[in-house]
C-alpha cells in the first residue's frame, strides 16, 4: 500500500516547519480541525502538518478536536503520522531534554470524544498502540542526533490542563510508568481506527511532582525546556521523515480488514 503525505501533529515552535506551505481547511463530520493545517515539503517528502492546539495555542488539551484533526489528515491521503509532544518525567533517569519514543500508553482521560465508531461491531486492536514501522524510524532518528534518548516507555495520558498532584504523580510512578502527558489519547487510538501508522515522540520538559527531590513543575519551566529542544526536534523529525518507507505493509494498514466501517473519509 503506497503512503501519501507524511502527517505531523505538533505544537508550539513547529508552525514554520514546512517549506512552500499551503493552508487547507477541510470540512469534517466532527466539526473544525485545529487551525493551521498546511501541506508542504519537509525531510524530502510531502508533509501535512497540523498544530495540535491550533495557532497561538488556542485549544487546551482537553478541548482539542482530536477526531477532526485525524480525519482531516486522512482525507488528505496521509497514512503515516509522527506526533511530537511534551511530557513530564516520572522516572529519575529521564531528565528534562530527553527524547522518549514510547511503546505503550495508559489512558486516564475522561469525557473526550475518543472514537469514530457510532454503530456496529468495530473493535480495533490496540495491544501495541504504535506503528511497528514508524516507531523504530523515530528511534533511529533520535539516536542519530546528539542528546539523551530512551527507545521505549509507558506514557500515561491525563486530562489536564492542570498538572498532577504529588499523590497522583507518585501513584503513576509506582505503576512503573515513565511519562505523563495530556494529548496522547485519544489521538493514538483514533489513528488506529483510521488504519493510520502513528507514533509519538515525547520531549521531556520537567520532572513530575512525584519524583523525589524535585520542586513542583510550572508551565513556564516546561515551555522553556520545550523551546530549548526545538532545534533538535526539527533535526530528528527531518531524519525520521526521510527514513519512512513509501509503501506500507505493517499491521496498521490492515487494522480495519473485515470490518464494516462507515466513517472513513474516502
Amino acid at each position: 500500500m503506497t503512503s501519501g503525505p507524511v502527517g505531523i501533529i505538533g505544537g508550539s515552535g513547529l508552525y514554520e516547519l514546512l517549506a512552500d506551505a499551503t493552508t487547507h481547511t477541510v470540512e469534517t463530520p466532527y466539526g473544525p480541525h485545529s487551525e493551521g493545517l498546511t501541506t508542504g515539503t519537509f525531510g524530502g517528502r510531502e508533509v501535512a502538518f497540523i498544530p495540535r492546539h491550533g495557532l497561538g495555542h488556542a485549544h487546551p488539551p482537553h478541548l482539542v478536536n482530536y477526531r477532526a484533526n485525524l480525519w482531516a489528515l486522512a482525507s488528505l491521503d496521509v497514512a503515516q503520522v509522527l506526533a511530537p509532544c511534551a511530557a513530564g518525567s516520572l522516572q529519575a533517569e529521564l531528565t528534562p531534554g530527553t527524547f522518549v519514543v514510547p511503546d505503550q500508553v495508559v489512558d486516564r482521560t475522561s469525557g473526550r470524544a475518543g472514537t469514530f465508531v457510532e454503530h456496529g461491531a468495530v473493535h480495533v486492536r490496540f495491544a501495541d498502540p504504535y506503528c511497528p514501522v514508524v516507531r523504530p524510524r523515530l528511534v533511529d532518528a533520535a539516536r542519530a542526533d546528539s542528546g539523551p534518548v530512551a527507545d521505549r516507555g509507558t506514557m500515561v495520558v491525563i486530562d489536564g490542563p492542570r498538572f498532577s498532584s504529588r499523590a497522583e504523580s507518585q501513584w503513576y510512578q509506582q505503576q512503573g510508568w515513565h511519562l505523563v502527558n495530556m494529548t496522547g489519547q485519544p489521538e493514538a487510538s483514533l489513528a488506529r481506527e483510521l488504519a493510520l501508522c502513528y507514533a509519538p515522540l515525547a520531549v521531556v520538559t520537567d520532572m513530575d511532582a512525584g519524583v523525589a527531590g524535585n520542586p513542583p513543575v510550572t508551565q513556564f519551566d516546561a515551555l522553556a525546556t520545550f523551546a530549548r529542544s526545538l532545534e533538535r526536534l526539527h533535526h530528528v523529525l527531518d531524519k525520521a521523515v526521510r527514513g519512512l518507507p513509501e509503501h506500507r505493509d505493517c499491521e496498521c494498514a490492515q487494522a480495519l480488514d473485515g470490518m464494516d466501517v462507515s466513517y472513513l473519509p474516502h
